[in-house]
């Protein structure tokens, strides 16, 4: 069973720039009695993109970690949450490099999905070499970008194969050197000299080398092209009816019990499943026999899976993973305590409360991660107006709206700072906390709401298109943290975290229970006869625990 204390969340380089300078941090007498568990962001492996969703291998990330962290994280009586990511791996994994090397001869020929095989007979072929599935069978499929998610991967004899690839993906070609062509080609050296430089200059204004123009020397472009080195960056979906994948499932979730976790979050684990004719993501039968079978193979390692997805309150996904034996993200709570503060009432996050002890949820909830803070989420619990409410609060606050996947007016979460999305309010920030680790569940700390994190608008900017997520994700230096720690507001927070890990009346068998006139609202646990209660006044933000 999970322990129910709190629990830091920070990538490897946060505080202070590698795990052993959170080590550090987590020794400081300040800290000391304030976290039970550590979910370290997945930087701390082998990766290349998305700040470490785009892993390589499980390995430590030999610039952030060492096993030595990893023991000295153990000997502070902390356990790990680490990541997973099910659907993908790194296309520089071993697996996919192993194919790229080898082609159809590669062990690794099925690790990954190739489109066509998979589409066989259910679609036309295009011009390009890939199929254009039936309409009717993609019509529910859910694609992360514009297009059909697929990748022209070069094989050695030069083909190109398309396999499914759900989430990035870039594509270079590394220039090309006269004495290449002259060594390689039948070619004169003026040639040579005009063509690497021309075909050099047309990679860089980003053509592709099909669509090069040759021009008077068309016939030299197939042996020049052949000659580019490809280079792929991004995320190849894995092909879950491989039997090499399931072995790599389970040497993966061995390493990670060998780094000391506990808590195994499963990324992106709703878009493995694929059949011709079923929804991509969710799909109801193949998600549920993928996570039974991931399940059986954690068992073996005692190891809890946390599924991560999000879904709206109203489609219920959250109770049929609890029902199904899963822990559950709470993502309803950031955005149900700002609409608490924001309004002064009480009402909808007691409701939420009481439902989590009257349904027996097992929930991780969080302020602030390493996302945005959620608000589709909160479709069905509250009106469509409240929601508008909340994003405009933290937009006009200077948050950024992520909207679905690119679509106008489908919106996702907005990415702030949780100190920037409650105004920079001191009080309002204090209270936020006393709500969140009152609540029945494991309480998950962003480092950043900690030291009252303010919008990073030089990071978003510097992060370029897409970067809105590098708002919330400051690193701090070690004196930062030093002079932080004075602050009275990240003391009290502190000494909030310390008595949430420490009093036995929010252990295992305790009692939940509240009530609120609206305005004020009291949250109480008991447990062994001793009861404990949070009472707050929603419209001054002042609390005091009796």
């Amino acid at each position: 069973m999970i322990n129910n204390k709190p629990m830091l969340n920070a990538y490897p380089d946060s505080l202070g720039g590698s795990l052993s300078d959170i080590i550090d941090f987590l020794k400081n007498e300040n800290l000391q009695d304030a976290f039970s568990s550590f979910y370290i962001l997945p930087s701390v492996f082998n990766t290349d993109l998305d700040r470490g969703f785009s892993v390589i291998d499980y390995n430590l990330n030999e610039m952030m970690a060492t096993e030595d962290d990893l023991e000295q994280i153990k000997n502070l009586g902390i356990d790990l949450k680490l990541d997973f990511i099910l659907n993908h791996t790194s296309v520089l994994s071993p697996q996919f490099q192993d194919l790229v090397k080898n082609g159809e001869n590669s062990k690794y020929s099925d690790f990954f999905i190739n489109w066509n095989k998979f589409w066989e007979g259910h679609g036309q072929m295009t011009s390009e070499g890939y199929i254009e599935p039936e309409p009717h069978l993609i019509k529910d499929m859910f694609f992360r970008k514009a297009g059909l998610p697929i990748l022209m991967v070069a094989m050695p004899n030069g083909k190109k194969v398309p396999y499914w690839n759900t989430f990035y993906q870039e594509v270079s070609y590394s220039k090309i050197s006269t004495q290449q062509l002259v060594k390689n080609l039948d070619i004169q050296y003026g040639v040579a000299k005009y063509l690497s430089s021309f075909v050099n200059d047309q990679l860089e204004k980003g053509v592709t080398p099909e669509e090069i123009n040759f021009g008077r020397f068309e016939k030299y472009k197939s042996d020049t092209i052949n000659l580019l080195e490809c280079n792929y960056m991004g995320q190849m979906d894995v092909n879950i009816k491989s039997p090499l994948v399931w072995e790599f499932y389970d040497d993966t979730l061995q390493k990670l019990s060998s780094y000391g976790s506990k808590i195994v979050r499963l990324d992106a684990f709703a878009y493995a499943p694929k059949e011709v004719g079923a929804k991509n993501f969710l799909n109801d039968e193949g998600t549920w026999d993928l996570l039974q079978k991931v399940q059986t193979l954690a068992d073996k390692y005692n190891l809890l899976l946390l599924p991560e997805i999000h879904s709206t309150y109203e489609e219920k996904i959250h109770e049929l993973l609890s029902e199904k034996g899963y822990m559950t993200y709470d993502f309803f709570l950031p955005g149900l305590i700002i609409d608490t503060i924001e309004n002064n009432d009480g009402t909808n996050l007691l409701r939420w409360a009481n439902e989590i002890v009257e349904k027996d949820l097992k929930v991780v909830n969080m302020l602030g991660c390493h996302d945005g803070i959620p608000l589709l989420d909160l479709k069905g619990m509250l009106d469509e107006q409240k929601i508008q409410q909340l994003i405009d609060i933290v937009v006009n606050r200077g948050g950024y709206v992520k909207n679905l996947h690119g679509q106008e007016g489908m919106y996702y979460q907005v990415n702030a700072t949780y100190y920037s999305a409650l105004g920079e309010d001191d009080k309002k920030m204090l209270l936020a906390r006393a709500l969140q680790l009152f609540m029945p569940a494991k309480p998950q700390i962003w480092y950043l709401d900690l030291f009252c994190g303010k919008n990073d608008y030089d990071a978003v900017k510097l992060a370029g298109e897409g970067g809105h997520k590098e708002i919330n994700r400051t690193n701090l230096s070690v004196d930062y943290i030093k002079q932080s720690l004075e602050n009275p507001v990240v003391k009290e927070q502190l000494e909030l975290i310390k008595f949430r890990n420490t009093n036995e009346e929010f252990f295992a068998g305790a009692t939940f229970s509240s009530k609120s006139d609206g305005e004020n609202v009291e949250l109480s646990w008991s447990n062994n006869e001793k009861i404990i209660t949070l009472k707050a006044n929603l419209t001054t933000y002042q609390y005091k625990i009796i």
